[in-house]
């Protein structure tokens, strides 16, 4: 759930310090406003950097048509699933894996040289 806020630039002035860290929280953000007009918007910056990469991703149309394929062959049931995947890699059926975030660190897919 999204927690939309809209407050007057002076009132968001004094209170920038407590508006820093509830915006912190996912969803939350604040609508800055002057003279009773949106003039701007408080997020995180987590929550603007996805946002970002989600515009980046969406207008990219190579990238939204591989999208549109992966969606198809999964409804064709095209799709490799998790313990099919560590039998083609050679883990014994039992084997735990285990995912770790690496927290903030940015991992890029690389264009294949044409």
């Amino acid at each position: 759930m999204r927690a939309k806020t809209t407050i007057p630039i002076t009132e968001a002035r004094k209170r920038i310090f407590d508006i820093a860290e509830e915006i912190q929280k996912p969803g939350v953000y604040y609508t800055l406003t002057e003279k009773g007009r949106p003039k701007a918007v408080f997020m995180s910056y987590d929550e603007f950097d996805s946002l970002m990469e989600t515009l980046e991703i969406l207008s990219d149309p190579e990238v939204m048509k591989r999208i549109e394929q992966a969606e198809k062959e999964y409804k064709r049931g095209e799709y490799v699933t998790w313990e099919e995947l560590k039998s083609e890699l050679g883990y014994p059926a039992r084997a735990g894996l285990t995912l770790a975030d690496k927290g903030k660190k940015k991992y890029v897919a690389k264009r294949k040289r044409k």
